[in-house]
């Protein structure tokens, strides 16, 4: 299968870099699959898992929560609010922040800041229990 160039950073740095057969992401607008001769393209990310296929085959998925993704001339470049590889995920604190969430949540008497902070952080933690799975 044809590839492409492909990196992957966060604020803090590059996460990968090299060729790619497919990245699948959640944009604000749905998921989108990136292959080789995809047209220049940009759009923001929303919360969702994330899956790449690299030029040997190699599977890997991730929890993507936030940031870019742009296509120009061949080359796709995703800048991620939080990017966490599955094999990163600490599982035990996902599965605290979903139940402080949701205790927050079912408590109530929340104003509408402090309810989509809450909905947000459970989201979090419902995506990165749903790769690490």
């Amino acid at each position: 299968m044809k590839t492409f160039p492909l990196r992957i950073g966060t604020p803090d740095g590059l996460l990968f870099e090299g060729e790619a057969e497919r990245i699948v992401c959640r944009t604000i607008t749905g998921d989108l699959a990136v292959l080789a001769g995809h047209c220049n393209f940009c759009t923001a990310l929303g919360m969702g898992e994330a899956h790449l296929v690299t030029a040997d085959g190699t599977v890997r998925s991730a929890a993507c929560i936030g940031g870019m993704l742009s296509v120009m001339d061949g080359t796709c470049r995703l800048l991620a609010t939080t990017w966490e590889w599955e094999e990163d995920i600490d599982t035990e604190r996902a599965q605290l922040a979903k139940q402080r969430a949701e205790e927050m949540i079912a408590k109530g008497g929340l104003d509408d800041r402090a309810y989509k902070r809450a909905q947000a952080r459970l989201h979090r933690a419902l995506v990165r229990l749903s790769v690490s799975k």
